[in-house]
This record gives C-alpha cells, sequence and structure tokens, in this order.
C-alpha cells in the first residue's frame, strides 16, 4: 500500500524543488499512475498540479510541454503532432486506453525514463531538451544517462524543426506494453532513430552512429543501420526474449525510416530483412480507426 505521510499541494516549481531537497524521501507525485502500484511509505507528496504547468506553449523556435501535461493533450495537439507528423499520437494512442492518457504526464514519463515507455522513444528521437527548476535545460540524450535526480522537471522542450518521422511499435495487442518500439526522424541534415522497450530505457542512434548519412537513405545504408540496431542490448521479459526483440528490431527500424523518408524497398530487400508485419493498429491502418480530431477545449 502506499502511504502519504503529508500532502502538499505547492504553488510553483521552486517550492516543490524546495521541498524535494528537505528529505530523499520527499516525492512528486506527477500523475500518480505507477507510483500508486508501489508499497512504501512518502514522507510528504509533493502535487504541481497548481503550478501551471499543465499547457502546450508554443514560441517562435519551440514548443514548452508543461510536465503535467496529460498523454490525451499530448495525443491531441494539432500543431505539435502536425510538426513531427503525428509522432506523439502514435505514440500514445495505444496506451490502455482514454481516462488513463486523461491522468498519466508527460512529465512522470519522461522522468521515470520506463524500460517500456512509448513517450520517451518518442521524445528522443526529436530535438528536445528537459528544463529542470535546478539543473536548468539538459538536452533530453543526457537526461536519459543522468540516473535518479532529485530535481523538477518544469517542461519540455521540442525545438522546431522541418521533421520527416514516423513511431512504430511491435505490440501482443492494442493497449498493451509494446515488445519494441522506435521512433525514426530527419532533422538538421542528419537521422536520428531512437529504440526502446529493450526492455531498458529508449537508445538513440544519431548521425554517423546510425548508418544513415542521406535523407533518402539507399539500401546499402538501411542494411548498415539493421546491423547496428541488432547490436544493442536486448532483455526479456513477459513481452518478448531478448533474441525475439533482436530479430524485429532491424526490420522495425528500417520500417520507420522508410516511412519517415517516404520511400520504397525493393522486394529482394523487403524478403532479405525477413519484414516482420506489425500490428494494424501501429500501422497506416490507423488512419481508418482514429476519431475526428477534436478541438482543443475536449471535453474529458
Amino acid at each position: 500500500m502506499l502511504k502519504f505521510g503529508t500532502y502538499v499541494r505547492v504553488g510553483n516549481a521552486a517550492e516543490a524543488y524546495e521541498l524535494l531537497q528537505k528529505n530523499r524521501n520527499n516525492k512528486i507525485i506527477g500523475g500518480g499512475i505507477w507510483m500508486r502500484l508501489g508499497s512504501r511509505r512518502v514522507a510528504t507528496a509533493i502535487d504541481l498540479s497548481g503550478c501551471g504547468l499543465d499547457q502546450i506553449e508554443e514560441t517562435d523556435d519551440e514548443f514548452r510541454i508543461g510536465s503535467m501535461v496529460t498523454l490525451r493533450q499530448l495525443e491531441r495537439h494539432r500543431a505539435l503532432n502536425a510538426m513531427v507528423h503525428n509522432v506523439f499520437e502514435f505514440a500514445v494512442h495505444d496506451i490502455v486506453g482514454v481516462q488513463l492518457r486523461n491522468t498519466a504526464t508527460v512529465g512522470g514519463s519522461i522522468y521515470g525514463r520506463f524500460g517500456f515507455s512509448d513517450v520517451l522513444c518518442a521524445f528522443l528521437a526529436l530535438d528536445t531538451s528537459v528544463e529542470l527548476t535546478g539543473a536548468g535545460r539538459v538536452p533530453l540524450t543526457e537526461f536519459v544517462q543522468m540516473g535518479y535526480v532529485r530535481d523538477v522537471i518544469e517542461h519540455i522542450v521540442v525545438k522546431k524543426h522541418a521533421y520527416r518521422a514516423s513511431y512504430e511499435a511491435v505490440r501482443k495487442n492494442a493497449t498493451d506494453f509494446p515488445s519494441l518500439n522506435v521512433t525514426a526522424s530527419w532533422w538538421d541534415a542528419s537521422w536520428h532513430v531512437a529504440v526502446g522497450a529493450r526492455p531498458l530505457p529508449a537508445e538513440l542512434l544519431a548521425c554517423d552512429a546510425c548508418g544513415l548519412v542521406s535523407e533518402y537513405p539507399s539500401e546499402a545504408e538501411l542494411r548498415e543501420l539493421a546491423d547496428r540496431v541488432r547490436g544493442l542490448s536486448y532483455g526479456s521479459n513477459l513481452w518478448g526474449s531478448a533474441a525475439y526483440r533482436r530479430q524485429i528490431s532491424a526490420p522495425l527500424a528500417v520500417q520507420a525510416v522508410r516511412r519517415a523518408a517516404g520511400i520504397e524497398l525493393s522486394a529482394a530487400f523487403a524478403h532479405e530483412l525477413e519484414l516482420v508485419e506489425t500490428p494494424r493498429f501501429a500501422t497506416d491502418d490507423f488512419e481508418t480507426r482514429r476519431a475526428a480530431l477534436l478541438d482543443d477545449q475536449e471535453v474529458h
């Protein structure tokens, strides 16, 4: 059972940061989705819902996503999704159900760096930074490697680019955790490929590290990408073995790049990769099952 010694609804992030430093057993609640599944006592539970961090703000050169923005808000935001070719919508629309996505927060998903996270995989392939109250703005690629930090996420910031991007995932069933997910994006004249649900936190292969050098990669480049993705570390759990994840990683990564770049593979290369068919809910058929977009005043 989860128990709170004290519950405090703070008015700003600075107050939350100060409380967090007072006791190592003080915790930020976030959406509380995963915290509630634990069995422990939290000295002081810090609620950020009164800090005004529940909006997605657009400036001339970036989108600033408040840490208390819900996954549903992320899924339905028109301008942000238009910039990234609906990567966020595709990444979160199969996370359990609308009720949960109306509660789970972007900040909690990023801070947790969960090995099963669709959200982290989607953000990692983009030009993303995390704004922390104490440490300031940190690139997401660095934040992923920082381990546990006693700090407060205020915003997740996505810089504006002419993105070409695609999110792909393999799941046993719709609404289930992914067995593997991949986000590929082209920006700043280079490719960025994030592979997640390994079941370790998502790992980014960027620029030369992914083996892709051109905006419309050749099959030789895609073969190099396949080799490098297979070379990542994979583990086993209820959603797939390490061997299975390694087997599907290359086809999924190539598929993500292919869709982002808008290119087709030769029949011979597709056969060579033994391309797996991803579930319908993770493919182009999503267009046939998505609800008509609602306006920003959607009733939850």
